[in-house]
């Protein structure tokens, strides 16, 4: 059996930092992700903080953790894939743990008319999927959803008027 075997981690800290390399390399080869996310996993296999925090901060250091360049991938990604609000990817950065001072920058590329823009082609979207509906049903469904995105009151009501205008 190998050292560490049985879910106590590997014992020396070559061993533990060898298999923090493996694991972070692997995780990142799936998909980007920020140091906090990475950070959980590790800990998760049984490495020690401060294990990890080397680790991190060496691929830190060679550009394959960024929290920003993360930050601004998500915010570009979510907004074109899902048509998330400003407030709905604060939250989304905060649940996978980016760090503030990387996740401000991002959001803050997002304009007013940029967000406004986005809510409307969601509910454009949601309009032609709703036809044949009574106009209020149409209302509710197109507002619901643009809620549940995180915009607020006033872009979804605009966004919800603009696109049944079009209609």
């Amino acid at each position: 059996m190998e050292p560490g075997a049985g879910g106590r981690g590997p014992t020396t800290r070559e061993q533990q930092e060898a298999t923090a390399r493996a694991v972070v390399l692997r995780q990142l080869s799936v998909m980007a992700r920020s140091r906090e996310q990475l950070r959980l996993t590790l800990g998760a296999r049984g490495i020690p903080d401060e294990v990890a925090a080397a680790v991190l901060d060496r691929f830190e250091e060679v550009g394959l953790v960024d929290d920003s360049a993360y930050a601004d991938m998500l915010v570009r990604t979510q907004r074109e894939q899902r048509g998330l609000s400003r407030r709905a990817l604060e939250k989304e950065m905060r649940r996978r743990g980016v760090d503030e001072s990387a996740a401000t920058p991002a959001l803050a590329a997002i304009t007013a008319e940029d967000e406004f823009a986005t809510a409307l082609e969601q509910a454009r979207k949601k309009a032609r999927a709703t036809r044949g509906l009574e106009r209020p049903v149409r209302e509710r469904r197109i507002a619901a959803m643009l809620g549940r995105r995180g915009y607020s009151v006033d872009v979804v009501l605009r966004a919800t008027r603009a696109a049944l205008s079009d209609d």
